[in-house]
């Protein structure tokens, strides 16, 4: 029987021994005392959380403003409007100088986990990961092409490991260190997006693959705290701007080409990610490697500023595609070649800024893929049925491509739903896309892994043969 399975036996035994002298106060005074414990913790970190996303939203504001000499927003997603030359010394620059940095923060200090070692137990340095944390907001801010959701998750992770070392006067047990800091990540998330169900469903579905009513009461009450202080500082407005327009039932049509489509890309770039991952440069080679990479990503933002930053600016350029100026049959092509372009470059430059050594995130880059992929399947559906919402097409390609890439369906729905301020009729469309990306997904996967399982058993099975 396991630790918390023990605690719980005990509490149980506590509370069924309420008519008995002497032993059973003091087991439901404990019971009572864990449950206002997590209250506090929920409380204390939901509002720090909160803090320090809207603050890291802040950050990431001047440093844009800085940079590019824009701020983003829902109707200037992108440096469409800064000049070529700055757009290409300001992710230049950055390349340089968070190369630097973070190879003095790896090779010359304590190292900063991951937030998934920090739910399993790994402490993180205090100011090791701020610095970490702000490197990241700033290099996404001046262009590079990586997501900025892992900072603000780091952030979380990074107040609640601190706090619970307040476990045992909080009446706590060591388990709930698990559940705060998964929670904690994930209302890091929810405070800078703004996208309270989308932070809860990270800590529940990603990082603790469990669900109980506690876990539940934990993640929704600390990442609605965290979206409330965070909206707060930065505003509670949409992430995407988009039509005014109820979902058509029959749009479920389009979603059975769209779902499985988004599966194969999305586990496809789910792979290059993880490998890029895998074998990312944190040595000697970061310090040319990643200048490299964010010197090409400035050269290609000179004619395409959408590769630029977390890929928000590419996502909204899909969403905003029309079949106005598309007059003939070369005209679709040429725009369908231009979306699957701005897809593979997406793709491309994230993986290479991740091998590079670059520490962010991969979720809004799926988006941005997603987006582009759905407006050309939108096109051409529009091209013969002009009734069908290109932006829509979008919508549904960046959910179901997020939901395979990330293998986490409820946070994908959840997330599009919350940031685009979608209406409820989009939960259709959307939530039956991504029932078919996941399935195909799986599918991939488990061949995949199958296929890896009798390439490893291979060798084996050949000794042992050679040796009878």
């Amino acid at each position: 029987m396991s630790e918390q399975d023990t605690e719980e036996h005990a509490d149980r035994q506590g509370l069924g021994q309420v008519g008995s002298p002497g032993a059973a106060p003091v087991r439901l005074t404990g019971s009572v005392r864990r449950l206002l414990g997590l209250a506090i913790s929920v409380l204390v970190l939901g509002l720090g959380v909160g803090l320090s996303s809207g603050l890291l939203s802040l950050f990431f504001a001047g440093s844009e403003k800085l940079m590019l000499g824009f701020v983003e927003g829902p109707h200037q997603a992108g440096a469409f409007q800064t000049p070529a030359l700055r757009r290409f010394i300001s992710v230049s620059l950055a390349g340089l100088v968070t190369a630097i940095l973070w190879w003095l923060l790896r090779n010359r200090t304590r190292p900063v986990p991951s937030v998934k070692r920090a739910v399993r137990g790994a402490d993180m340095p205090a100011w090791q990961t701020a610095t970490h944390v702000l490197l990241q907001i700033f290099l996404v801010a001046s262009g590079g092409s990586i997501g900025r959701e892992v900072a603000p998750r780091e952030a979380g992770a990074m107040l609640a490991t601190y706090w619970t070392r307040l476990l045992g006067r909080l009446g706590l047990r060591k388990a709930d260190r698990t559940m705060l800091v998964a929670a904690a990540a994930g209302a890091g998330f929810a405070g800078i997006y703004i996208a309270p169900l989308t932070g809860a469903f990270f800590g529940i579905e990603v990082l603790l693959g469990q669900v109980s009513i506690t876990v539940v009461m934990v993640n929704l009450g600390m990442s609605a705290l965290a979206t409330l202080v965070g909206g707060v500082i930065k505003g509670f407005g949409p992430y995407y701007a988009l039509p005014n327009q109820a979902f058509s039932p029959w749009m479920m049509g389009l979603c059975l080409l769209i779902g499985p489509l988004m599966g194969l890309v999305g586990t496809g770039f789910r792979r290059l990610t993880s490998w890029a991952e895998q074998h990312q440069s944190t040595g000697n080679p970061i310090l040319f490697q990643l200048p490299a990479v964010c010197i090409l990503t400035g050269l290609v933002a000179i004619w395409m500023p959408q590769v630029m930053g977390n890929g928000r600016s590419m996502a909204q350029t899909a969403m905003n595609q029309t079949l106005q100026g598309i007059t003939d049959a070369h005209a679709l092509v040429m725009a369908l070649g231009t979306l699957c372009l701005f897809a593979l470059v997406k793709a491309v430059f994230t993986v290479a800024t991740i091998r590079s050594g670059a520490s962010g995130g991969t979720l809004t880059p799926s988006i941005a893929i997603g987006a582009s992929l759905g407006a050309g399947v939108g096109l051409v559906g529009a091209w013969f049925l002009p009734a069908v919402p290109v932006w829509q097409c979008a919508l549904i390609g960046a959910t179901a491509l997020l939901a395979a890439s990330q293998q986490a369906p409820l946070m994908a729905l959840a997330m599009l739903m919350e940031v685009s301020h979608l209406p409820i009729t989009a939960i259709m469309p959307l939530g039956f896309a991504v029932a078919l990306s996941i399935l195909v997904s799986q599918v991939l996967l488990s061949l995949s892994q199958k296929a890896g399982h009798e390439l490893a058993a291979a060798p084996c099975n050949h000794t042992v043969g050679g040796t009878g």
